[in-house]
């Protein structure tokens, strides 16, 4: 191999060499990978409260103050929900629930033709009639308040949607009498601060004025 020749090739090999090397050091210049100030999603969880005993409760409710003002109408939508599995027509046939007319007042597990769980039936001769309150718990979480039951309904967790549904139920062929009205869940927190006074005395009760009468008392539910 000639001199010439030899340059040549040392020339080519030694210039494939600088180009790879300058390439190497342009593309680390411009794909270097850069650290970021924020995340580019910023996902928030929200935590979950601490607090004892979790999520509050639900109110007891006046079902005296609360039924019969109720919207039966709202209530009837509500039950739409529950129609393809029960009747509430007076005489209409069992599904694959029981039919439901005149439910409010009556036990448990004892509607005529139909083939209750052990457990309803149990739960009947524990609690003896569908009440107020003992209905509304078993429409908020059939499964939990009856371990056993057939009905695998979800449940109603609203309020207002039971106290409508229990209002409709009441409309169809109920003569549970509905409770008086209790007059603690009107009165104001103990411990809560009176009202404050108008400026100057307060006004004292009228002389021989009449005391008020005692509530009456919530009539028995129906057995």
């Amino acid at each position: 191999m000639s001199d010439l020749t030899f340059n040549k090739v040392a020339g080519a090999v030694l210039a494939t060499g600088l180009a790879i090397i300058g390439l190497r050091e342009v593309s680390s210049s411009v794909f270097a990978p850069k650290e970021v100030e924020k995340p580019g999603y910023a996902i928030e969880v929200a935590e979950e409260s601490g607090g004892a005993g979790g999520a509050a409760a639900d109110a007891p409710i006046d079902w005296g103050t609360v039924l019969p003002v109720a919207d039966v109408k709202a209530g009837e939508a509500v039950f739409a929900k529950c129609k393809s599995c029960h009747t509430i027509d007076a005489g209409g046939a069992n599904g694959t629930g029981p039919n439901l007319h005149g439910t409010l007042g009556k036990k448990p597990g004892t509607h005529p033709g139909f083939a209750y769980s052990q457990a309803m039936i149990d739960h009947g001769n524990k609690v003896g009639v569908w009440g107020y309150e003992e209905i509304s718990e078993f429409l908020k979480a059939p499964q939990k308040h009856v371990s056993g039951t057939k009905m695998t309904f979800v449940g109603l967790k609203k309020p207002e949607d039971r106290i409508a549904v229990i209002a409709y139920l009441h409309s169809e062929g109920s003569t549970l009498p509905f409770p008086a009205p209790n007059p603690v869940a009107a009165a104001p927190a103990e411990g809560a601060e009176a009202p404050a006074a108008a400026e100057g005395a307060a006004a004292a009760p009228e002389a021989g004025a009449a005391a008020p009468a005692p509530a009456a008392a919530a009539p028995a539910a129906a057995h």
